[in-house]
């Protein structure tokens, strides 16, 4: 695979031990880095809805990205023969990942049969190796070098949510901001007869246009319709215009009826969701300084860690001095170990002769002096 650079490709290799027993629909391996962005490798053990091996290359952290992100990037994957690296099956391919395409590979890589060949080398000690190499083109946005905190998340989501409630405040879509009025009442001069007077109580009672009343108010108007005295003749007009179309009025005002109840319980249920909103704008600003605390005891951990470390550095240093002065006495005494045997078998030759001379000497003097 061609790269601009070294810093924007690289390999990750994948080994899949018990491969047989693995019992999910599909694997994934650990995320890693080439040229910023992460990686994984997705399998299907069992096949993509196929009778193959179905392998990808996949963005683990699609979700975090920022809108309208792509990454071109050419590709391989390899499933390893592990006898026979001849028959190593590798397949290349070039991809732009957006978030609508954040996995791309091959559905069909390898038949199972093959793969599960025992005569192969694609499941040695039943044991899958994979290698992924891949190159990344171009990135956009670009990768920024600088890491995120792990409160940035929440800042960019309660920032967002900030401002959509304040939004929403200064609109007056607040709790109760939100009112409807109708004033469907008529008012009528009290007639002087009684009929005419009990027809136009019983009209007023009425003209909330309840649908449960709606018999009481056709035969109110039924009896106004027919009365010749204390109504007068713009009454009486409307009177009968309203009788005339009664049945589309009070429909109308049936719909109305509906329609507020409609709104009043959607009303309540945005009033509630705002409610909401407000409590967890709330509780995000404690979130956030428990997120704060733990980030400086992370941080003082890693302080700690750091200086472990070097303790650990300093005195494995140490030891491997020690490692080699030791193995240098050791060498040196198996030496002198040796040596001390061949000095050993040297002194008792000489012991030997030098007894021989001691009984020659010890008779020659006896002969002569």
């Amino acid at each position: 695979m061609d790269a601009q650079n070294d810093v924007n490709r690289g390999e990750f290799t994948w080994k899949i031990s018990y491969f047989t027993e693995q019992d999910a629909k599909k694997l994934y391996s650990e995320a890693f880095t080439v040229s910023g962005c992460k990686w994984r490798i997705l399998l299907y053990p069992k096949g993509n809805a196929t009778e193959h091996l179905s392998l990808y290359l996949d963005v683990p952290d699609s979700a975090t990205l920022p809108n309208g992100w792509t990454r071109n990037t050419k590709f391989s994957l390899s499933v390893i023969d592990q006898i026979n690296d001849v028959r190593t099956i590798r397949k290349e391919v070039q991809h732009n990942f957006t978030v609508r395409e954040r996995d791309w590979g091959f559905t069909s890589f390898i038949p199972l049969t093959e793969l599960h060949n025992c005569t192969g080398g694609y499941l040695a000690n039943d044991t899958l190796v994979i290698k992924a190499e891949v190159c990344v083109l171009t990135v956009t946005p670009p990768v920024s070098i600088q890491p995120a905190r792990p409160t940035d998340k929440f800042d960019s989501h309660f920032t967002g949510m900030e401002e959509f409630i304040n939004g929403a405040e200064t609109r007056g879509d607040s709790v109760g901001s939100i009112s409807c009025h109708h004033d469907g009442a008529l008012t009528a001069e009290i007639p002087s007869l009684e009929e005419v007077e009990k027809a136009k109580q019983s009209l007023k009672e009425c003209l909330s246009f309840k649908l449960n009343i709606k018999e009481r108010l056709s035969e109110a108007l039924l009896i106004l319709s027919s009365a010749r005295v204390g109504l007068s003749s713009e009454q009486q007009i409307a009177i009968e215009t309203f009788q005339a179309n009664f049945n589309d009025f009070t429909s109308d005002f049936s719909a109305f009826e509906l329609d507020n109840a409609e709104f009043e319980l959607h009303k309540l249920k945005k009033d509630q969701s705002f409610t909401t909103m407000k409590k967890s704008q709330k509780t995000h600003i404690l979130y956030k300084q428990l997120m704060e605390d733990i980030v400086k005891e992370e941080e003082e951990l890693k302080r700690k860690m750091a200086e472990v470390k070097s303790r650990k550095d300093k005195l494995l240093s140490d030891w491997e001095i020690l490692l080699v002065q030791s193995e240098e006495a050791k060498s040196v005494y198996k030496d002198e170990q040796n040596k001390v045997a061949e000095a050993a078998e040297k002194k008792r030759i000489a012991e030997e002769r030098m007894s021989r001379s001691t009984t020659a000497w010890s008779n020659l003097k006896a002969q002569f002096c």
